[in-house]
């Protein structure tokens, strides 16, 4: 059974589900900072801080569903059981985080976090047992890998989805009315959402299961956690690159719009996000393969990192920007299929180090650190706007300057504190215990 061999179909079907729960959380971070300013008229560092709680609050939640993982014993198993029962009102929750009814600000902004804290508590009853699944269905290092392409690949389809096709569906659905456009959009997004975690119950078998007893204290596991290094190195790299994808998400927009002059950007610069991420699914395998998890992983940091950097000086050459913002697109999407491999890693260390797996508790802790992430990269870029006076239509050369540097110079910042971590990964250089 450890090293059992996992069929095509049930390969695909665990890529697939991470767009059951990533489509909708693309669309929302891609989005919903834009369609709260730009559509529904709210102050943008107030959207920030309803992005910054929320997430924050996740802190406690991911740490209680992964223990609740860790406790579950069902007919479907420990983390399937998940998927079943959640597929249903995450869908719902999608759909509603886009229409906030036309009341008065400040209950608009209290519908957009409660909306918005439920679409994240049923992302974690989602994606921290998603997680957690891997290294129950195989204990082998290249069936692993090849299980990380697939959810690359999935992840990429999401991305495109969830971005490229977005303004295009808005304008077709809403003929003029983004409100209605938007809510439509997230309508489709929601069903094809909820057809992949169907398939990803029905198809992904857990084989590999933890013996320890489902009673454990919970305060000794968490610190158990937090003495795992290898944890420690994965949530770090994850946090840092999660926020630095949510500030690019957020800011595209922005940065196509009113720096580059050239709105049609936007459906270049994003799917470009996801068709590296596609691309590297197939070339990342065998690059960290022969490399290792940790080289592999710093040298794609360094070069993403150096091409970001070149980003301001080149962008009144749109044919080398994008050139150059494709390449380190690719590179960076290197790191993502490292990260989904790492994670079930630090499973396996935590076992070696502690005498028990807990892929829910670790998973969540994962599962903190990319919604934490994402949201410090979303709630940053919304202070920026609202430190620089950002208004809508009438945007003023402080406002273009400070979006155009967070844009390019927040990215190089973070993509060097990545590679500073990724440099602290204790099981081999070449992706083994060491």
């Amino acid at each position: 059974m450890r090293h059992a061999k996992l069929s095509l179909s049930e390969r695909l079907s665990y890529g697939f589900g991470d767009m059951g729960t990533s489509l909708a959380y693309n669309m929302a971070s891609g989005f919903l900072l834009f369609y709260y300013t730009n559509v529904v008229g709210l102050p943008a560092a107030s959207v920030g801080t309803v992005f910054l709680v929320a997430r924050l609050l996740d802190a406690v939640i991911d740490v209680m569903v992964g223990i609740s993982v860790d406790k579950t014993r069902s007919r479907w198993g420990r983390t399937r059981v998940y998927f079943l029962f959640t597929a249903l009102p995450y869908a719902l929750m999608s759909v509603a985080v886009f229409h906030v009814p036309a009341w008065g600000q400040g209950a608009q902004l209290v519908y957009a976090f409660l909306t918005f804290k439920a679409l994240g508590i049923l992302m974690s009853l989602q994606a921290i047992p998603y997680t957690a699944l891997m290294p129950m269905m195989t204990q082998d290092g290249g069936e692993r890998l090849k299980l990380s392409g697939m959810r690359s690949v999935g992840t990429s389809v999401g991305v495109v989805l969830g971005t490229a096709t977005v303004m295009p569906l808005v304008q077709a659905f809403g003929a003029g009315d983004q409100q209605r456009g938007f809510g439509l959009t997230a309508m489709l997004f929601a069903g094809v959402g909820f057809a992949c975690t169907v398939a990803l119950f029905r198809n992904c078998r857990e084989r590999h299961e933890d013996d320890a007893s489902p009673r454990f204290a919970i305060w000794p596991a968490v610190q158990e956690m937090l003495r795992n290094r290898a944890w420690l190195v994965v949530f770090g790299a994850c946090l840092l690159y999660f926020a630095r994808f949510g500030m690019m998400m957020a800011a595209t927009a922005y940065f196509a719009i009113d720096v580059l002059g050239r709105p049609w950007m936007i459906s270049v610069m994003l799917p470009a996000v996801a068709g590296m991420l596609l691309l590297s699914a197939f070339v990342a395998p065998a690059i960290l393969a022969r490399a290792g998890i940790r080289n592999g992983t710093v040298g794609a940091l360094t070069i993403g990192a150096v091409l970001f950097a070149a980003l301001p000086f080149v962008q009144d050459h749109v044919g080398l920007f994008l050139g150059l913002y494709i390449g380190g697109c690719l590179a960076t999407s290197i790191t993502t299929t490292a990260a989904f491999a790492m994670v079930a890693e630090t499973v396996d260390y935590h076992e070696a180090k502690f005498g028990v797996r807990r892929e829910g508790l670790l998973s969540a802790g994962i599962s903190l650190a990319t919604k934490l992430g994402m949201a410090l990269g979303t709630a940053g870029f919304a202070y920026v706007l609202g430190a620089s006076g950002y208004v809508p239509g009438h945007v003023t050369d402080t406002a273009r300057e400070a979006i155009r540097w967070t844009y390019s110079g927040g990215a190089v910042v973070l993509l060097i504190a990545q590679t500073l971590v990724m440099l602290l990964w204790p099981i081999g250089a070449r992706g083994t215990s060491a």
